[in-house]
C-alpha cells in the first residue's frame, strides 16, 4: 500500500481493527503490526488547548494512550526567512507576529540583539517602558491560557472570566501603542513613541481591577475538587525530564528550579526590580496553573515598580545613525515636538533630509557580527540568534521558541494517560503555534 501520509493512512487502516507500521525506514510502504489491536486516531489540526494549529496523532488501547506524535507545521509563516529580505527596524513588524500572544517579548528580544550589535545604549525611559509592556502581556498571556485552558476542561465562566480581564490589558496596550496586538512598538534604540497623557493613570486603573478580580480565580478554581481531580497528578514530568528536554517556563518551575531568565540573566535592568520566582515541586498540570496564577501577582509587583521608576527623557537613543528625526524630537529633557523637528530638517539642511530619506528607505547599518540574547517569556526562554554582515539588513535571525522546544515533551506527558488527560497535558504546556511554526 502506497500513501502520502502515513498518520492519515494508519488512522484509516485501524478502523478494521489492524494496526499498520513502518518498516525499513520507508514512510511509504506500511504494513500491518503483529501487536495486539490498537486504535490510531488524528486529534486537530482544529486542536483544542493550544493558540493555533496543532495536530496530535495518538495511539490508544482502550482509553490510554500508548504512543503520541505532534504534527507542526500548519502555521508556517516564513517569519525567519522574510526577515533577510527586511532592514532592521522593518523585521519588528515582522517577529512580533510570532508569539502573537505576547508581541512585545519578540520586539524585546530581537531589539536587544540588534543593539548588541549596534554597541548603544538604550534611554533609561525606554528600558522602563519595554519592562511595562512586556508584564502587562504576561498577564494578558496567563489569562489566555487560563481562560482556553479553562475551557476545554469544562471551566467555562475561567473562559468568560479571562477574556474579560484581558480585554482591560488590552485597551491599555492599545492606549500605548495604538493597536491591540503585533504594534511593532519596541524598536531597535527605544520604543516608537513615549507614553500618551493619561496612560499611567490608565495602568493604576488596571493594577486596582486586577487586584480585585485575581483572587476570584483562586475562589473559583483552586479550591474546586472537580478542577483538581482534572489536574493533579495529571502530565507529569519530573526535573530531570525537563532538563534532559531543553524545558523552560512554567513547566520547568512547576518541577522545582527556579529557573528565570529576569533572575539567572538579567536584562532590562531586572535586577533592580523587586520580584520572586515562584516554583511547585508537583511537577504536573496542577503545578503548572499554580506557577502561572503566582506569576501574573509577581507582574503586577513589578508593573508597580517600573511606574515609580518611569523618569522624564527621551525614549530613543540620540544618534541620528539610528533614529528617525520624529523619534529623536524629544531631547534629553524629554521636550519638544517632532513635526516641528522634520520641517526643520526639511527646511534648513539638504544633507539632513538626504539622511532622513536614506534611514526611512534603507535602513540604517549593523556592524558585521553575531549575538545571542535570551529573555522569559511566558512559556518560557525566549532566544534570538542575531547575525549581520554589515549591511542594513538582517544576514540571519533565528529565534528560539519556548512553545517550540516545549512541546516536545506532550509525548512524555500524554503517554501512559487517558485520552482526556491529553486535553490537559498539552493546555499545561500552553503552545503558540506562531511562534512554533514561525
Amino acid at each position: 500500500m502506497t500513501v502520502t501520509d502515513p498518520y492519515a493512512a494508519a488512522a484509516r487502516e485501524t478502523t478494521e481493527g489492524r494496526v499498520y507500521t513502518v518498516t525499513g525506514g520507508d514512510w511509504d510502504t506500511i504494513q500491518p503490526s503483529d501487536e495486539e489491536e490498537r486504535l490510531v486516531i488524528n486529534m486537530g489540526p482544529q486542536h483544542p488547548s493550544t493558540h493555533g494549529v496543532l495536530r496530535l496523532v495518538l495511539e490508544l488501547e482502550g482509553e490510554t494512550v500508548t504512543q503520541a506524535r505532534t504534527v507542526i507545521g500548519y502555521l508556517h509563516t516564513g517569519i525567519e526567512k522574510n526577515l533577510e529580505y527586511r532592514n532592521w527596524t522593518q523585521g519588528v513588524t515582522f517577529v512580533t507576529r510570532m508569539d502573537y500572544l505576547s508581541n512585545a517579548f519578540n520586539e524585546t528580544v530581537y531589539c536587544l540583539g540588534v543593539e548588541k550589535l549596534l554597541g548603544v545604549e538604550v534611554p533609561e525611559r525606554a528600558t522602563v517602558i519595554r519592562v511595562l509592556m512586556m508584564e502587562l502581556q504576561r498577564v494578558a498571556s496567563h489569562l489566555v491560557w487560563l481562560a482556553t485552558g479553562g475551557m476545554e476542561l469544562g471551566a467555562l465562566t475561567a473562559m468568560t472570566n479571562g477574556f474579560r480581564e484581558r480585554e482591560l490589558i488590552l485597551d491599555v496596550l492599545e492606549t500605548i501603542t495604538g493597536q491591540r496586538m503585533n504594534p511593532a512598538y519596541v524598536r531597535p534604540g527605544g520604543v516608537a513613541q513615549d507614553l500618551p497623557p493619561g496612560a499611567v493613570e490608565k495602568i493604576l486603573d488596571l493594577l486596582e481591577v486586577l487586584r480585585e478580580r485575581l483572587p476570584t480565580y483562586d475562589d473559583l478554581l483552586t479550591g474546586n475538587p472537580i478542577w483538581q481531580r482534572r489536574l493533579q497528578g495529571v502530565a507529569h514530568l519530573d526535573l530531570q525530564g525537563c532538563l534532559a528536554l531543553g524545558v523552560t517556563g512554567p513547566i520547568l518551575r512547576s518541577a522545582g528550579l527556579a529557573w528565570d531568565m529576569r533572575k539567572t540573566e538579567p536584562y532590562c535592568g531586572y535586577e533592580n526590580y523587586d520580584f520572586e520566582v515562584p516554583t511547585e515541586t508537583t511537577a504536573d498540570a496542577w503545578g503548572r496553573y499554580r506557577v502561572r496564577m503566582a506569576e501574573m501577582w509577581e507582574s503586577l509587583k513589578i508593573i508597580d515598580q517600573a511606574l515609580d521608576k518611569l523618569e522624564p527623557g527621551p525614549v530613543m537613543v540620540q544618534d541620528r545613525k539610528i533614529g528617525w528625526p520624529a523619534q529623536l524630537a524629544l531631547g534629553p529633557d524629554g521636550l519638544g515636538n517632532s513635526l516641528d523637528h522634520v520641517k526643520k530638517i526639511m527646511g534648513t539642511s539638504m544633507e539632513a533630509l538626504i539622511h532622513h530619506f536614506k534611514l526611512v528607505t534603507e535602513g540604517f547599518r549593523v556592524p558585521a557580527g553575531q549575538v545571542y540574547v535570551a529573555i522569559e517569556n511566558p512559556r518560557g526562554e525566549l532566544g534570538a540568534h542575531v547575525v549581520s554582515d554589515g549591511g542594513t539588513r538582517p544576514y540571519r535571525v533565528h529565534v528560539r521558541d519556548p512553545g517550540f522546544v516545549n512541546l516536545q515533551s506532550a509525548s512524555a506527558m500524554c503517554e501512559g494517560s487517558l485520552i482526556a488527560d491529553a486535553i490537559a497535558a498539552v493546555a499545561s504546556i500552553d503552545p503558540v503555534m506562531g511562534g512554533v511554526d514561525r
